[in-house]
């Protein structure tokens, strides 16, 4: 099973909307068996809420249920149980080497690293830019190259 881990800053705009589309596009492979996916925050500063609105558009639009998405925080024991954890830009990439244990830190990648040409690039925070379709962009044509990382590394 691969089990990936999506993180921003506060798991209300970009790590729920890549957790989304990805649980679609295993589900339409008919890989979900084979997958465990979830998001999470480096901060505090949204526990407990659902996704941002502009989040919840994108996704009901892709008609993705949106109505079991909580904020949380990363935990310790995200960094053993997943083999993938993959933060939205550089700052969140920082924040979990900081906090993640030695044993840990190859799990932690960029999440357009595997996009040629983007591979250094940040995928902008709707939260800031309120461009919640160039996010979305960005994390679907995203999500293509990891699935084809996945599908070599079995």
């Amino acid at each position: 099973m691969t089990k990936v881990l999506f993180v921003c800053l506060g798991n209300i705009c970009r790590s729920p909307m890549a957790e989304g589309l990805l649980k679609k596009r295993v589900s339409e492979a008919g890989l979900s068996d084979h997958f465990h996916i979830d998001s999470a925050a480096t901060s505090t500063y949204e526990i407990g809420r659902p996704p941002h609105p502009g989040t919840q558009a994108i996704l009901v639009k892709e008609s993705i249920d949106t109505s079991q998405m909580v904020a949380r925080q990363i935990t310790r024991d995200d960094f053993q149980t997943f083999d993938w954890i993959i933060g939205m830009d550089q700052s969140n990439v920082e924040d979990l080497k900081r906090i993640a244990p030695v044993t840990a830190q190859e799990k932690i990648h960029l999440f357009l690293s595997e996009v040629p040409g983007k591979e250094t690039k940040n995928v902008p925070d709707p939260y800031y830019t309120n461009n919640f379709d160039e996010t979305y962009q960005l994390l679907s044509e995203g999500i293509d190259y990891w699935m084809q990382t996945w599908k070599k590394s079995k």
